[in-house]
Protein backbone atom coordinates (compact mmCIF):
# COMPACT_ATOMS: atom_id res chain seq x y z
CA UNK A 1 0.00 0.00 0.00
CA UNK A 2 1.14 3.63 -1.07
CA UNK A 3 2.34 5.57 1.73
CA UNK A 4 0.95 9.28 2.44
CA UNK A 5 2.96 12.05 0.25
CA UNK A 6 2.15 14.63 3.22
CA UNK A 7 2.55 13.62 7.00
CA UNK A 8 0.80 16.64 7.83
CA UNK A 9 -2.54 16.18 5.17
CA UNK A 10 -2.46 12.67 3.47
CA UNK A 11 -4.33 14.39 0.46
CA UNK A 12 -1.52 16.77 -0.26
CA UNK A 13 -0.02 15.97 -3.82
CA UNK A 14 -2.10 13.21 -3.99
CA UNK A 15 -4.06 11.62 -6.44
CA UNK A 16 -7.53 10.68 -5.85
CA UNK A 17 -10.00 8.65 -6.92
CA UNK A 18 -13.93 10.06 -5.45
CA UNK A 19 -16.14 7.09 -5.42
CA UNK A 20 -20.11 6.93 -4.28
CA UNK A 21 -22.90 4.57 -4.10
CA UNK A 22 -26.30 6.31 -4.65
CA UNK A 23 -29.90 5.43 -5.38
CA UNK A 24 -31.74 5.98 -8.70
CA UNK A 25 -34.29 8.13 -6.54
CA UNK A 26 -31.28 10.68 -6.20
CA UNK A 27 -30.95 13.08 -8.87
CA UNK A 28 -28.09 15.26 -7.66
CA UNK A 29 -25.44 12.62 -6.73
CA UNK A 30 -22.66 14.57 -9.55
CA UNK A 31 -23.24 18.00 -6.94
CA UNK A 32 -22.29 15.59 -3.97
CA UNK A 33 -19.10 13.92 -6.31
CA UNK A 34 -18.32 17.91 -7.40
CA UNK A 35 -18.41 18.88 -3.50
CA UNK A 36 -16.16 15.99 -2.57
CA UNK A 37 -13.47 16.83 -5.04
CA UNK A 38 -13.41 20.60 -4.36
CA UNK A 39 -12.21 19.18 -0.90
CA UNK A 40 -9.59 16.89 -2.10
CA UNK A 41 -8.34 20.03 -4.41
CA UNK A 42 -8.70 22.20 -1.22
CA UNK A 43 -6.17 20.27 0.67
CA UNK A 44 -3.62 20.04 -2.13
CA UNK A 45 -4.96 16.47 -3.74
CA UNK A 46 -5.47 15.97 -7.40
CA UNK A 47 -8.79 14.01 -8.33
CA UNK A 48 -7.56 11.58 -11.49
CA UNK A 49 -10.58 9.69 -11.21
CA UNK A 50 -14.67 9.53 -10.66
CA UNK A 51 -16.91 5.96 -9.95
CA UNK A 52 -20.34 6.07 -9.26
CA UNK A 53 -22.22 2.79 -9.28
CA UNK A 54 -26.26 3.20 -8.98
CA UNK A 55 -28.82 1.18 -7.11
CA UNK A 56 -31.74 0.90 -9.35
CA UNK A 57 -35.28 0.28 -8.48
CA UNK A 58 -36.23 -3.39 -10.30
CA UNK A 59 -39.76 -4.04 -12.21
CA UNK A 60 -42.32 -3.58 -9.19
CA UNK A 61 -44.50 -5.94 -11.71
CA UNK A 62 -42.47 -9.41 -10.83
CA UNK A 63 -43.22 -11.39 -7.65
CA UNK A 64 -40.57 -10.54 -5.66
CA UNK A 65 -39.59 -6.78 -6.63
CA UNK A 66 -37.84 -5.69 -3.78
CA UNK A 67 -35.49 -3.05 -4.92
CA UNK A 68 -37.29 0.06 -4.11
CA UNK A 69 -36.96 -1.52 -0.34
CA UNK A 70 -33.28 -1.66 -0.95
CA UNK A 71 -31.71 1.46 -2.88
CA UNK A 72 -30.31 3.30 0.02
CA UNK A 73 -28.62 0.00 1.33
CA UNK A 74 -25.00 -1.04 0.26
CA UNK A 75 -24.30 -4.32 -2.36
CA UNK A 76 -22.12 -5.70 0.06
CA UNK A 77 -20.80 -5.30 3.28
CA UNK A 78 -17.30 -5.73 2.95
CA UNK A 79 -17.14 -3.69 0.21
CA UNK A 80 -20.74 -1.52 -0.04
CA UNK A 81 -20.32 -2.11 -4.55
CA UNK A 82 -20.65 -4.65 -6.31
CA UNK A 83 -17.74 -6.94 -7.20
CA UNK A 84 -17.15 -5.59 -10.54
CA UNK A 85 -17.44 -1.83 -9.44
CA UNK A 86 -14.91 -2.63 -7.28
CA UNK A 87 -12.69 -4.60 -9.60
CA UNK A 88 -12.80 -1.43 -11.94
CA UNK A 89 -11.85 0.90 -9.45
CA UNK A 90 -8.46 -0.95 -8.34
CA UNK A 91 -7.64 -1.65 -11.90
CA UNK A 92 -7.60 2.05 -11.88
CA UNK A 93 -6.35 2.59 -9.08
CA UNK A 94 -2.69 0.47 -9.94
CA UNK A 95 -3.00 1.70 -13.19
CA UNK A 96 -3.07 5.10 -12.27
CA UNK A 97 -0.67 5.13 -9.34
CA UNK A 98 -3.26 6.30 -7.21
CA UNK A 99 -2.48 7.23 -3.40
CA UNK A 100 -6.29 7.29 -1.60
CA UNK A 101 -10.13 6.69 -2.59
CA UNK A 102 -12.60 8.69 -0.77
CA UNK A 103 -16.18 7.48 -0.77
CA UNK A 104 -18.94 9.88 -0.78
CA UNK A 105 -20.88 7.26 1.74
CA UNK A 106 -19.58 6.51 5.08
CA UNK A 107 -17.67 3.13 5.54
CA UNK A 108 -17.48 0.26 8.21
CA UNK A 109 -13.86 -0.48 9.71
CA UNK A 110 -14.86 -3.22 7.73
CA UNK A 111 -15.52 -1.96 4.62
CA UNK A 112 -12.36 0.25 5.08
CA UNK A 113 -10.22 -2.66 5.63
CA UNK A 114 -11.42 -4.63 3.06
CA UNK A 115 -11.42 -1.89 -0.12
CA UNK A 116 -7.95 -0.54 1.26
CA UNK A 117 -6.66 -3.78 0.70
CA UNK A 118 -8.39 -4.72 -2.77
CA UNK A 119 -7.45 -0.80 -3.95
CA UNK A 120 -3.93 -1.14 -2.54
CA UNK A 121 -4.55 2.64 -1.00
CA UNK A 122 -5.41 4.74 1.51
CA UNK A 123 -9.70 4.71 1.83
CA UNK A 124 -11.47 7.67 3.21
CA UNK A 125 -15.02 8.31 3.36
CA UNK A 126 -16.16 12.06 2.54
CA UNK A 127 -16.89 11.99 6.65
CA UNK A 128 -13.49 11.50 7.45
CA UNK A 129 -12.38 14.45 5.77
CA UNK A 130 -15.09 16.57 7.48
CA UNK A 131 -14.91 15.43 10.90
CA UNK A 132 -11.13 15.13 11.37
CA UNK A 133 -10.58 18.44 9.70
CA UNK A 134 -7.77 17.35 7.58
CA UNK A 135 -5.55 14.84 9.81
CA UNK A 136 -7.76 11.61 7.91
Amino acid sequence: MKQYRSLDDPLNGADVVVVGLFSAKERDYEVRLDELAAVVEARGGRVVGRYVQRRGVSDRWKERPGGAARMSRSFSRRTLLTHGKVREIADACRQGDVDAAIFVNALTPVQRAVLAGILDCVVFSGDDLAVHGGTG
